[in-house]
């Protein structure tokens, strides 16, 4: 699965015969073209550099040229044998292309230009095409990822704000989404592209990832926390005692730690067990211990199950006039966890004036699997292509739909009046946001994942 002259689309390998005589290089690029979602108007741009480091930077061999044409010919699909070995032979197997792309991290308007390719060696007008299938499929799923992600912190922090908290909205959003993915890659890349925006995870393929490709020895952090087997071995009539041994393995001063607490009864473990026999434990402990409801409407249990805590352990009431939990103890909810949920348990908590200090939440799936390609109109379009030494704009402009129009010519992305812009470069105003990342083998701009992160908060 590691040839790259493979990672493409079946009817790519016969493009090579279709362009006009004379061509010498196309210019393509890729845009998050929209959503049907109103609310979202940007995209965080991230993932490239992932793609660049794990297949670019590895050259191709005669070796998968041969395999390439014994499986396109058995496939039934032309293959272009002279130019792979050429590309072997006069480029030692790197793609003699260049990528240039908006720096990783920045949220950018939608119906923008956020990477562009080209080939830089005349006979190889048909690669920049060829790399479609591969380039898009590394932008589009992170970059959609890390969107849904910034969009979610948005909302965080404009109620955070709102009710007068003072914790860290990082930590609010965590990962819990590793088992719910396709592959160990879609969760390394998938869950960095979370951690653009938090720092909570429990997918250790992300900490690996943003290790690998971004210079970050600890992209996210979790804590000690039970399941339901851990619990529910003890027994149903021992639930207090799975609770109590909790604490004396994981309680410490100022640590924090989690337990699942719906296996029986929330209720009841909120108010008789947590807030009745193991508080005086939880207390002594001088830690700071989750509450997990994990069943039952995800919008209305959790926010009862403050205020059963409230009940028991008590409250403050901040500068806002909201209501905020001691430091012992907080909710988290990772159940049917969405944006629209989490707009919703946020609404029902501000009716009863319960500020974001007491809550967080986990998301799974709807974090990285409700989504594709669609979500936000991802694709790659050829705009420009030199033919006999006449450069000229190469566009598409569907009659019946006016949505799938393309760009034309070498494109800019600019930035002014708080917004961004694509332009045709020769009409750009002011600096070009995009710049060279890659070109014939070589990384050219390597990005930390601090710097992604910052431009992401900005």
């Amino acid at each position: 699965m590691n040839n790259l002259i493979l990672n493409t689309d079946s009817y790519k390998t016969s493009h090579y015969e279709q362009y006009p005589d004379g061509t010498t290089m196309v210019n393509s690029y890729i845009e998050a073209r929209g959503s049907s979602d109103p609310t979202i108007t940007k995209s965080v741009f991230f993932g490239l550099q992932m793609f660049i480091k794990e297949y670019l930077q590895t050259p191709v061999t005669m070796a998968d040229v041969e395999e390439a044409r014994e499986v396109l010919e058995a496939h039934g699909v032309p293959f272009n044998e002279e130019g792979w070995k050429y590309i072997v032979t006069e480029h030692n197997g790197y793609l003699p292309i260049e990528i240039d792309a908006a720096p990783e991290g920045t949220p950018i308007d939608l119906q923008n230009v956020l990477v562009q390719v080209r080939n830089t060696d005349p006979n190889v007008p048909w690669l920049t095409s060829y790399v479609e299938t591969m380039l898009l499929r590394a932008v589009w799923y992170p970059t959609t990822v890390a969107t849904n992600s910034w969009m979610i912190k948005q909302e965080l922090k404009r109620y955070a704000h709102k009710s007068g908290s003072d914790s860290d909205v990082s930590f609010k959003l965590h990962d819990f989404g590793a088992r719910g993915v396709s592959s160990l890659e879609s969760a390394g890349i998938g869950r960095l592209a979370h951690l653009v925006n938090f720092a909570g995870t429990d997918t250790l393929a992300a900490i690996m990832a943003g290790r690998e490709y971004y210079n970050e020895p600890m992209a996210g952090f979790s804590i000690p926390a039970s399941e339901h087997s851990t619990i529910t071995v003890w027994g149903e009539d021992n639930e207090a005692q799975a609770y109590a041994n909790m604490l004396t393995k994981f309680a410490r001063p100022g640590s924090l730690l989690a337990c699942v607490s719906d296996s029986y009864d929330i209720y009841n473990a909120a108010s008789n067990l947590w807030g009745g026999k193991l508080k005086q434990q939880l207390l002594d402990s001088g830690a700071t211990l989750v509450v997990r409801p994990d069943s039952g409407d995800p919008t209305i249990v959790p926010v009862e199950i403050i205020e059963r805590l409230m009940e028991k352990f008590g409250y403050t009431t901040n500068t806002a006039g909201y209501k905020v939990l001691p430091e012992s103890i907080r909710v988290l909810q990772g159940d049917g966890i969405n944006i629209d949920s989490i707009k919703e348990i946020i609404a029902n908590m501000d009716d009863r004036k319960l500020a974001l200090d007491n809550i967080a939440f986990g998301m799974g799936g709807a974090l990285l699997q409700h989504m594709n390609r669609d979500t936000l109109q991802f694709a790659m379009k050829a705009s420009y292509a030199t033919i006999n030494g006449n450069g000229q704009d190469v566009y598409k402009r569907p009659v019946g739909d006016k949505g799938k129009a393309s760009k034309r010519g070498v494109l800019s992305l600019n930035q002014g009046g708080g917004r961004f812009f694509t332009r045709q470069r020769w009409d750009a105003v002011g600096d070009n946001v995009l710049r060279p990342v890659y070109r014939n083998g070589e990384l050219l701009t390597e990005q930390d994942f601090a710097d992604v992160r910052a431009r992401s908060e900005a």
